[in-house]
């Protein structure tokens, strides 16, 4: 008797779990937020996280291949349709590399202006700051570098660990 409604109420916890997870994958499918959607269709959880990784792998990629030239020169240019030029505090991306983390290549902004441009005269006016924004983003990074030597001569096994690190997205203007 007693197998029988430890087994019903295990049933019943294991129907809670399930409709708790339905209904999280259910928002998540209808999140405005490309970063936060899911594939219906996949079958691992981990697909979020790869996608996430191969976007930025993407972005570095197309930031090295770009043919427009590297300007670090503090100017609006409002014919171009990229934010990063058209704003008022510009900003240029460089790749922030580090062998030890996925991604290992990660578009990093840097301010072009000490100051800020004028909207007005659209020369930089040094009586405002340009600053960056910064945005934390989940990484993974490897726990043990195997290239240094252990004492007790182990294998470095290449385990990652997820963690959360600070970069630079854009720059704005304060007073």
């Amino acid at each position: 008797m007693e197998a029988k409604e430890q087994s019903k109420s295990t049933k019943g916890k294991k129907r809670g779990l399930a409709k708790t997870k339905n209904q999280h994958l259910r928002a998540q499918e209808s999140s405005p937020d490309p970063l936060l959607r899911v594939n219906p269709g996949a079958s691992t959880d981990y697909t979020l996280v790869e996608d996430y990784e191969r976007s930025i792998q993407e972005m570095a990629n197309q930031l090295r291949n770009s043919s427009e030239p590297l300007d670090s020169k503090c100017q609006v240019n409002l014919r171009l349709w990229m934010s990063n030029k058209r704003s008022l505090s510009p900003w240029a991306y460089r790749i922030n590399h580090d062998a030890t983390r996925v991604p290992t290549d990660i578009p990093e902004a840097h301010c072009l202006c000490a100051g800020c441009i004028n909207p007005f005269t659209m020369q930089e006016d040094r009586s405002m700051v340009s600053i960056p924004i910064y945005s934390k983003i989940p990484v993974r990074r490897l726990l043990c570098e195997p290239s240094k030597p252990h004492r007790k001569k182990k294998r470095c096994h290449k385990e990652h660990k997820m963690v959360i690190e600070t970069i630079a997205v854009g720059c704005t203007c304060i007073f």
